[in-house]
């Protein structure tokens, strides 16, 4: 952060502490008063309500390009700034679904991937997924979150180990091998737009990706995808000028929910979700936290990696939590605390119940 120390006297940040840690945020937020002190103004665009409401003396919400209303912190909650910023009432709550998790759907064994210096990211890396369950998982970035993701989808190379699901074993196989032995897997990667969607594309033809190789004859028939991506802009309330505008141009939230809603209308057993709502509004976090639950009730089985700890134990039933490509412990979710969480995270499991 050098611009930090250049005798900057007004600083914008654009959702600074997306990819931070609570303890990189917490060094931030201490440079950042100790610039308020001497004089300096701070503008902090951030959808994080407990870091405006730490951080900031004011706060203004903006609302589809227009400046709501501006007020002191003292004199406003999360619940109003919600409220403001969606236009309407706001339940801020996740809706966990008590339903008993069944078969074991994908168990990995001894996984080992290396990265492009040949050196272990993952290290023998062991865990069981049910059918209506929902694993968390918890970690410093960097940590080996992605490169497990991408492994168990087909797009990460496996140096050892085994990835099985409902018997059979993933590894070597490519996403496309994967799709045409019938096995029903969505995986919804960390980065959007580079991996998870094209962005001169408009909804129609990013819909079109994912089947287009399962229609029959030398014509693509775009009918049925048309009606599809009509349907997903009414039920996950997409805002775009139509369904043929490239993707690039939406915002974040909304290139997410195509995203999200591309993959699950393939009915998949399993999901996998790499910080599906890094970088969004709180509206659109809570749809998504609402989709997932409802996955659970299917008996779809989910892999969900997360950074706010308090969305993982409450939407979560177990939290596997990894540091330095290793697990340092798998919690049940209700007997978990972010301070547990936090100290796994870093390695520290002393005194710990971890199974």
């Amino acid at each position: 952060l050098p611009i930090f120390y250049r005798g900057a006297d007004i600083l914008v940040l654009d959702e600074p502490t997306t990819v931070f840690t609570e303890s990189e945020t917490e060094k931030l937020f201490k440079i950042m008063r100790s610039m308020k002190e001497k004089g300096k103004a701070i503008i902090f665009i951030s959808h994080k309500m407990n870091e405006v409401m730490e951080i900031c003396d004011k706060i203004t919400v903006l609302r589809k390009g227009e400046a709501i209303k501006t007020l002191k912190k003292e004199d406003t909650s999360p619940k109003e700034l919600t409220e403001l910023m969606m236009g309407r009432k706001a339940d801020l709550s996740i809706k966990k679904v008590d339903k008993e998790a069944g078969a074991v759907m994908l168990e990995v064994s001894d996984l080992v991937v290396l990265n492009d210096e040949k050196a272990e990211i993952l290290k023998n890396i062991s865990f069981a997924l049910r059918k209506g369950e929902i694993l968390g998982i918890a970690g410093i970035a960097g940590s080996g979150q992605r490169e497990l993701c991408e492994a168990i989808a087909g797009i990460e190379k496996v140096s050892s180990g085994s990835i099985v699901l409902e018997g059979e074993d993933l590894v070597g196989k490519s996403p496309r091998d994967i799709i045409n032995k019938g096995i029903s897997m969505s995986f919804i990667p960390e980065d959007r737009l580079g991996m998870g969607l094209v962005a001169s594309m408009g909804m129609v033809d990013n819909l079109l990706l994912k089947d287009y190789h399962t229609q029959k004859g030398i014509f693509i028939d775009r009918k049925p995808v048309i009606k599809k991506a009509k349907e997903m802009v009414k039920k996950f309330e997409v805002k775009t000028p139509d369904i043929y505008h490239p993707i690039k141009y939406l915002s974040g939230g909304n290139i997410q929910k195509i995203l999200v809603g591309r993959e699950l209308s393939m009915h998949p057993k399993i999901l996998i979700m790499a910080y599906a709502v890094r970088g969004l509004d709180i509206n659109t976090c809570y749809t998504i936290y609402d989709l997932i639950s409802e996955e659970k009730k299917k008996g779809t089985a989910v892999l969900f990696i997360g950074e706010d700890l308090d969305v993982l134990i409450h939407l979560c039933d177990r939290i596997m939590v990894i540091c330095d490509g290793k697990i340092t412990g798998i919690v049940d979710a209700k007997e978990s605390s972010r301070e547990k969480i936090g100290m796994m995270m870093v390695g520290n499991t002393d005194d710990m119940d971890v199974i």
